[in-house]
């Protein structure tokens, strides 16, 4: 004790405790029905009673009274935070361990002496070490005593008022002076015990402790999100977050909105009951404000958008009652909702996804099997890592005792039909929840329709677009702005779009018999059929295509399955990789079942011949060349001359990029004599000028001059820029491997001048770095880095074109000794084309990569200085004059 005149009253308070204690144990015992529960009752009521006894006498003893007194804390603390129905086998078990443990005390008491135990026992210093352990046992039983007994067999105390002692640890080494308990006259605690926390929370602990910070801090939170995304979950492990029962002890209120219908008496009733107010049937907060403002509270109101939807009946009046308990000042109010009509001074917080490591630690605390992950993390991320998914998928597998295999086979064939347990969890009612909602039938019957065409798209629909693709809903804006507000989607880089397991509940079943989804089939299908010509004005225009690929694939890959044969389908995909050649050159999923036509199909030879020129935009020349092939066998069948001819200058080309020059040569000259014999001047011309670049690249420059220089001189001025342009840029190529570096530049300039009229990215992303090449080489490092750096601003849609510049990039810096940014530079070329699966570059990265790797060692070996660098080629590179790597980039393609 601190001071002696500290001690009576210290003890005093300890007496108080110990007898509320022992009324507490013994109204237990009288009302248990149980008999193991009596037992052990009643050896507590005995060994409280020694203790308060031996107190009363003893004042070395009041050390141990008060460990006991804090004991009595944890009995308040568990009565007010936990309450259950009857009692389990883990109770049960309790009750045995706490009868042993208090008789085994009593057994070795009375060993001790058969006089006077208590006095004399207490009074032997070497007995000292004993007696802490003892206290540390009786501390330890009965906390198990107060949170599984007393609250299972519904004993009722009395409120003791929060921090009756303070001190270093449960020893109660030091006791305050303020210590004196005061006791409420009945003996129900007030407000109800909220729920306990989730078993586990993973992936959460960051958002946990921001808003632990805000209730900390009296900030009333909302936490908003679609449904089974975790606010719940999120809630009740702040809940029972050490720091905030630290907080708020046991007034921590947990109330579930959606359990009751949606009225101002009702949810004021329920406030009323949860916090302990015994105010019956409240009209307002007015009789509430007492026992609200009487101590600091944490309120839970949990689904809020049950009763804060406003489209309900009594929506008004709950939201003002909702927002004047988030003014209180001693009073933390935390919303969990689906719906974002919220109290303005409520911090929105939206609860996001797990992440995959999250998502995969929720799916095997349940599904506790590690055979193939990556197949489990598959399926987790086509669910968007939406908790209540993966938590259903694991419970299904686990229900049904599943192997990994067999669930992946289960989700193939059902997909988000699959995530229903045994007890009729379901992603369906989740979902239902928020289309019933009073918001949500108040859009109209039409609205799950559109909510079903947006969940279709893989992207979600263009926010800008509502109006083109939704022309019979003049109120479209509202519409799209409710289901955001309902969490039904959300937005995103400009797409309204959903999270994957709601779009895969929403989506319709049957999409081509989906009327408002045709009808957005057919506008997209509109949008696509226009003249691809570079020439046009509004050819800009259909670069939408760059930002809406993955909508435009999905539809045409669902419309083309089950034998879809119309033509106006076909046409689209004809015309959709024409949009993908000119700006964002990629490969597409309907690959495949183009190739799988019959030869004789109306569309097969035009889709093939696209096909073959997407092949060629990524630098899969072999694909593109066997494509081809097949395109020119059948073309020559039906003898259409025309189609040959261009066949034929293609498949030059694609030679031309494999190295073959004389078997391109041979091809491009046959292709010349049909143009010719047709009277095509502008077909002879692409002829010449695809003459001008294998010639060009089998160091025929002579040859390659004359023959570019003839082609532009059969073009007009006017008409024919896109093919000028091009023409230019490889007569431009062609004096500068003549080393006629002004004639060069000259035409390089002019390539630039007509591709910037028209914003011809490709065009300009290949003079550039034709430019880039020519300053280089020429030593003019500042201009190379000038034209380099404007290639890769014309090449952000086009992964080969943008690997290839960056190459460039690295080469540049190689030359520079600037190592460590070419080394990078190379490295992130390499990867680039390892994706593509572009193999006819790779071996030029990994040999610019052995150099610098080379050159990086020298000058590690020489400490820097210049004479360890000597010898290692820092003035050349590696020679791929003649290799695609630096070739003279493509020939004009129509």
């Amino acid at each position: 004790m601190d001071t002696k005149s500290q001690q009576p009253k210290a003890r005093e308070g300890v007496l108080s405790m110990l007898n509320v204690a022992i009324e507490a144990v013994n109204l237990a015992k009288n009302i248990s029905a149980i008999a193991p529960a009596q037992a052990a009752f009643g050896s507590a009521s005995t060994l409280l009673t020694m203790i308060r006894d031996s107190m009363a006498n003893e004042q070395d003893y009041v050390d141990l009274g008060v460990s006991c007194a804090d004991v009595c804390q944890a009995l308040d603390r568990g009565i007010t935070e936990r309450r259950l129905d009857g009692l389990s086998s883990s109770v049960l078990g309790a009750i045995r361990q706490l009868t042993a443990t208090v008789a085994e005390i009593l057994r070795k008491i009375a060993e001790r002496g058969k006089r006077n135990t208590v006095s004399r026992l207490f009074h032997a210093k070497d007995d000292k070490d004993t007696i802490a352990a003892w206290r540390q046992d009786l501390i330890r039983v009965i906390h198990v005593f107060n949170t599984e007994l007393a609250i299972n067999t519904h004993v009722m105390v009395a409120d003791i008022h929060r921090n009756v002692l303070t001190g270093q640890d449960t020893c109660g080494k030091h006791c305050s002076t303020q210590a004196t308990p005061v006791l409420q006259p009945h003996n129900v605690p007030p407000g109800e015990l909220p729920p306990p926390p989730p078993r586990a929370c993973f992936g959460r602990n960051e958002l946990i402790e921001r808003i632990v910070g805000l209730a900390e801090s009296f900030n009333p939170i909302a936490l908003v999100g679609a449904g089974g995304i975790g606010k719940t979950s999120v809630a009740l492990a702040v809940l029972h977050h050490a720091r905030i029962k630290k907080r708020f002890g046991s007034n921590r209120r947990f109330i579930r909105c959606d359990q009751f219908p949606a009225s101002r008496s009702n949810f004021l009733g329920r406030l009323s009951k949860v916090i302990g107010a015994g105010v019956e049937n409240p009209e307002d907060l007015t009789p509430l404000r007492p026992s609200l403002s009487a101590t600091e509270m944490f309120v839970i109101l949990d689904n809020a958008e049950s009763i804060l939807d406003p489209q309900g009946a009594n929506a008004q009046e709950i939201y003002g009652v909702v927002e004047e308990l988030s003014q209180f000042d001693n009073i933390c109010l935390c919303i969990t909702t689906r719906i974002t009509t919220i109290p303005p001074d409520c911090k929105r917080l939206d609860v996001p996804t797990l992440s995959m490591d999250a998502a995969y630690h929720a799916f095997h605390r349940i599904q506790d099997n590690d055979e193939q992950p990556d197949l489990i993390n598959d399926i987790l991320k086509q669910l968007d890592f939406h908790p209540l998914s993966v938590t259903l998928l694991a419970t299904v597998a686990h229900q049904n005792n599943w192997d990994n295999n067999r669930l992946v086979r289960e989700w193939e064939q059902r997909q988000t039909g699959l995530l229903r347990t045994e007890h009729n969890k379901s992603l369906a009612a989740t979902m239902e929840l928020s289309l019933t909602s009073p918001m949500f039938q108040e859009l109209g019957s039409d609205a799950r329709d559109v909510l079903s065409v947006v969940a279709f798209f893989p992207q979600g629909v263009d926010e800008n677009n509502l109006g083109w693709l939704f022309p019979t809903f003049p109120n479209g804006t509202v519409v799209f702005d409710k289901f955001c507000i309902l969490s039904l989607t959300y937005r995103n880089n400009g797409f309204i779009t959903m999270l994957a397991p709601l779009r895969d509940y929403l989506c319709p079943k049957d999409p081509k018999s989906f009327p408002l989804l045709c009808a957005t089939k057919e506008r997209y299908f509109t949008r696509m059929s226009v003249n691809l010509d570079p020439h046009c004005p509004g050819f800009g225009d259909t670069r939408w295509i760059t930002s809406e690929d993955v909508n435009v694939e999905h539809l045409l890959d669902i419309f083309t399955s089950n034998g879809a044969d119309s033509d106006d389908v076909w046409e689209a995909c004809i015309n959709f990789m024409k949009l993908l050649f000119w700006h964002k050159r990629r490969l597409t999923v309907l690959g495949p079942k183009i190739e799988l036509l019959p030869d004789d199909h109306s569309f097969k030879l035009e889709c093939t011949y696209e096909l073959s020129r997407l092949f060629y935009s990524v630098g899969d020349h072999v694909e593109q060349k066997r494509l081809l092939s097949h395109v020119l066998e059948l073309m020559r069948e039906r003898g259409d001359d025309r189609v040959v001819a261009r066949v034929l200058s293609r498949l030059s080309d694609a030679n031309r990029l494999l190295g073959r020059h004389k078997e391109g040569i041979e091809l491009a000259k046959e292709a010349l004599e049909i143009h010719g014999r047709l009277d095509d001047t502008v077909g002879k011309a692409r002829c010449l000028n695809g003459l001008a670049c294998l010639m060009f690249e089998d160091e025929q420059l002579d040859a390659a001059e004359e023959a570019a220089s003839r082609a532009i001189k059969l073009l007009p001025e006017k008409g024919e820029e896109f093919l000028l342009c091009g023409f230019h840029r490889v007569l431009g190529n062609i004096y500068h491997s003549k080393d006629e570096t002004g004639k060069a530049i000259e035409h390089f300039e002019t390539a630039l001048g007509i591709a910037s009229a028209f914003d011809w990215h490709n065009e300009l992303f290949w003079t550039h770095y034709s430019l880039a090449k020519l300053f280089s080489e020429e030593g003019r490092l500042g201009d190379a880095h000038a034209h380099i750096e404007q290639a890769k601003s014309h090449a952000v849609d086009n992964a080969y074109d943008l690997g290839r510049a960056i190459f460039l990039q690295a080469r540049i810096w190689y030359r520079q000794r600037r190592l460590k940014e070419a080394m990078s530079e190379a490295l992130r070329a390499l990867e680039i084309f390892e994706k593509l699966g572009v193999t006819n570059i790779l071996e030029a990265c990994k040999s610019l990569l052995g150099n610098i790797e080379q050159s990086m060692k020298s000058w590690s070996t020489s400490g820097g200085s210049d004479s360890g660098v000597r010898g290692t080629s820092f003035g050349t590179l590696p020679s791929t004059t003649q290799s695609t790597a630096l070739g003279s980039g493509p020939i004009p393609y129509s």
